[in-house]
């Protein structure tokens, strides 16, 4: 059931996102930051955490989760290390994910030949 779950929620924050795309103006780019703009308000109000613990993969592996990571990575800081916490909190709790966007990024420009557009 959790699987079905996290695919069922995972799913509809993408159709979300595709549904922006296709009937507004907003450019993918504008898209993707405003979910992690979301996940970031969401999780700094306390109101993600239940979400994740309901829908789990489904909400925090996508760019959402990605934001209440950085909201709680913050947080964690600030109460560990007080105000210099704001700068690092959220690098510390997410600098594994952005490594493997970066190697993943790096393989697959080694691995494809990318063209410009005509």
């Amino acid at each position: 059931m959790d699987y079905i779950k996290a695919f069922v929620i995972g799913g509809c924050l993408c159709l979300i996102g595709q549904l922006l795309i296709d009937l507004t103006g907003l450019t993918p780019a504008k898209i993707l930051v405003s979910y992690v703009v979301a996940g970031v308000v969401l999780g700094a109000l306390g109101i993600y955490q239940p979400f994740i613990d309901f829908a789990g993969a489904g909400a925090s592996i996508p760019l959402t989760g990605f934001g209440n990571t950085l909201a709680k990575g913050v947080r964690d800081a600030v109460n560990e290390s007080g105000f210099i916490g704001i700068f690092t909190g959220g690098l510390k709790s997410t600098a594994g994910g952005i490594t493997a966007a970066i190697i993943a990024g790096l393989v697959a420009s080694c691995i494809f030949k990318p063209k410009d557009k005509a």
